[in-house]
Formats: C-alpha cells, structure tokens, sequence
C-alpha cells in the first residue's frame, strides 16, 4: 500500500526511535491519524519543547531546560562526592529512591574499542576538569556490569589516580530472590569477586 506523504514521513520518523521498526512504526502512526486534533496538538508541541527547551547541563551533562540542571545548582546537595552513570535516565533511577544527595555526572556512553567508541568520544574530560577544579573527594561508578562498563570503570580509576580521589563502584551481583541457575556467568563472576565478609 502506498501511503500519503505525511502518513509515509511520520512512519520513517518513527523507526528512528529505538527497537521500533516497521510494522510498530506503522502502529504508532496510525494511533497519532485517529487522535483529537487537541491531543495531536499537544503531542506535537511537546515534541517541538524538547526540541527547543531541552539541553544538556554545561556542568554534568545531564538533560535540562536552560544551562545548568537543577542538581548542580541546588544548595542542598554535598558538592565533594560525584556519581558517575552512561546516561541521564539513569539518573531518575537513584533519585527515586532518594538516598543519593551528592552531584551526578553523565558520560553519554561507555568505551568500546570493538565499536570505534574510544575515551574521547564519550564525556570523561570534563570528569577529569571537575575533579581537578574542585574540591571532590568521591567518585563513585554506577556502570552497568559488561565488558564496556569494567573498560570505562577501569579507565576512568587508572586517569583519576594521581589525583586526591577516592574511586569507589555501586556493588553488583546477584539479585535478590534471584534463583541461581538463571544467573549469567559474568553477573557470577562479579557477585564471587565482590563478595564481602558476614559479620
């Protein structure tokens, strides 16, 4: 079937999202064909203020409107400790649970040589300048646990270690009430090398 124009764009338009490829692209476009006018108004006009009101904080890289986000320039957090994630969403993930009260960094990614993704293509130097232009006592990494995240982990603690830092990594390993046999070998790997003593 050969679709009109506007039908046909916004199909291509969907299948730039991620995991979305033909046939939910198609869904998603006629899904938007049958809303009110109002409610089609609104979704484009979200679209268009993310398009125009959401940058990246010039401090942490984290996504906000204006230039910098409201975690770096709030007066209630402890400015001397720094947690380090691939992604701004990842960030909502330990606010909501809300025992975090340091500052955030977002790398934009991981290295992966494999992938041509190499320390400079993702937001480490200015990692780098915080530590040195502040007084930051803690770097804790919180990087999912694969090949890429230890690369990172390991790079960014070999670039930080002359300075008067202390490097520290979210635990990881086996879940809770998770059953054993269900395990991948890397997540086992990491809970045997992480293990700590009962007391």
């Amino acid at each position: 079937m050969i679709y009109p124009t506007g039908i046909k764009n916004l199909i291509e338009s969907f299948k730039n999202l991620p995991g979305i490829g033909d046939k939910t692209a198609e869904r998603l476009t006629f899904a938007l064909v049958n809303f009110d006018k109002s409610l089609l108004t609104d979704f484009a006009n979200a679209i268009i203020d993310v398009r125009d009101n959401i940058s990246r904080c010039e401090v942490c890289n984290n996504l906000c409107e204006g230039t910098v986000c409201n975690i770096c320039s709030s007066d209630n957090r402890d400015n001397d400790v720094i947690f380090v994630v691939e992604n701004a969403k990842d960030i909502i993930l330990f606010e909501k649970i809300g025992i975090y009260n340091g500052l955030y960094h977002v790398l934009d990614g991981l290295i992966s040589p494999l992938d041509g993704i190499n320390p400079e293509d993702i937001n480490i130097n200015s990692l780098i300048e915080r530590v040195k232009s502040n007084k930051i006592k803690e770097i804790i990494l919180a990087l999912k646990p694969s090949v890429e995240g230890e690369t990172t982990m390991q790079y960014i603690k070999k670039i930080l270690e002359s300075y008067n830092v202390k490097i520290s990594r979210i635990a990881s390993g086996i879940p809770l009430g998770a059953e054993m046999e269900y395990i991948d070998s890397m997540t086992l790997e990491i809970a045997l090398e992480d293990r700590i003593n009962i007391s």
